[in-house]
């Protein structure tokens, strides 16, 4: 067999296989099978809710209390000597969690508390920057794709100028000029410095938009314009600002601590993992789990949202297909083979009965 038939054949395998497998479906619902089978993305799903959970319902939110018995402000005797964690995975006891499995500081404060409030903390300011940061990044990228002119060149360089200061010292700066921000402020600063690369992108998609046919039949029906970006353009943008922001997700937890760690951020009494990190770095060598613990929670964070991200952004995108196995494109040819030589014979029969 040729090199060109053996492409021809696998090709018609691949097709086989997607085109089975989608038949009958919606574009959600094509979307939605192709990040259920992501296993990194679904596996950082589970481990993300399981995170949010576990912070949320042990130390409780707000008003609703927790199932844990310390708070992150609440000081005890040191039930070990050094603060050491009461965790134990084996030993002579077995597995054994204790009355403070992550340790606990000087001061006798419960270190598993702390950590579960910086997690609500990050979680808290990576959704308050994701939903500021994309609200300015659609507006100012929907205007300029579908206007254009000197509007389209006004904002561009509006946001370039975002571009060229770095966030992260725009954000100390303004950590310093508000003093210790409480985590809401902190988030809403950094979700005003962080749409740039979200604006560019929807700028990206208005231009290729605006130039199809259905949005020409919405202006000859006499959509005004806001009607035309809102309605029919931004829903098809809807996979780039998805992904987008997904992955916004992570930089807002990086930004947050980055900023904590160097002071200009979260500061006490409120708790982050960031000023957590920078409020025990003196004690990495001789305390080291006040250290671990935040930090590992920081890059667990940061790797499911961007692998979440990931899973999305296959999903979205047509042109990132799995590539079947040979010994399924062969299943699948047969397949095809069978229903073939099925549609060629009945016709045969059916003239003979006749």
């Amino acid at each position: 067999m040729s090199e060109q038939n053996v492409e021809i054949e696998e090709s018609r395998g691949e097709n086989a296989i997607e085109n089975r497998e989608v038949a009958g479906l919606s574009q959600g619902q094509i979307v939605f099978r192709r990040f259920v089978r992501h296993k990194a993305a679904m596996t950082s799903v589970i481990v993300m809710v399981a995170v949010a959970l576990l912070a949320i319902t042990s130390i409780g939110w707000g008003p609703i209390p927790g199932w844990w018995q310390w708070n992150y402000t609440q000081t005890a005797p040191q039930a070990n000597p050094g603060g050491t964690p009461t965790l134990q995975l084996w030993g002579e006891s077995g597995f054994r969690i204790g009355d403070y499995p992550f340790g606990q500081d000087e001061l006798g404060r419960d270190n598993f508390a702390r950590v579960m409030r910086g997690i609500q903390t990050s979680l808290v300011v990576m959704f308050i920057v994701a939903g500021v940061s994309s609200a300015i990044g659609i507006l100012i990228g929907a205007v300029s794709g579908f206007f254009r002119g000197w509007l389209d060149s006004l904002l561009m360089r509006f946001t370039e100028l975002f571009i060229v200061v770095p966030v992260l010292i725009t954000g100390a700066v303004l950590g310093k000029l508000f003093g210790s921000p409480a985590p809401i402020v902190l988030a809403i600063a950094l979700g005003v410095l962080n749409w740039t690369s979200l604006a560019r992108l929807v700028r990206a998609e208005f231009l290729s938009l605006r130039e199809r046919e259905f949005v020409e039949a919405a202006r000859v029906a006499g959509a005004s314009n806001s009607r035309i970006i809102f309605k029919h353009m931004l829903p098809n943008t809807i996979a780039v600002i998805i992904v987008n922001t997904t992955l916004m997700l992570s930089s807002a937890v990086l930004l947050e601590t980055a900023l904590s760690y160097l002071g200009f951020g979260i500061q006490r009494p409120e708790v982050s993992l960031g000023n957590l990190i920078s409020e025990y770095q003196s004690a990495f060598t001789t305390r080291p789990w006040l250290f671990w613990w935040p930090g590992l929670f920081i890059v667990l964070l940061a790797l499911c949202v961007n692998f979440i991200g990931d899973g999305l952004r296959d999903a979205f995108d047509p042109r990132q297909r799995k590539i079947p196995t040979v010994r399924a494109m062969r299943k699948a040819e047969r397949k095809a083979q069978a229903l073939e030589l099925t549609s060629t014979t009945l016709p045969a029969k059916n003239s003979k009965d006749v």
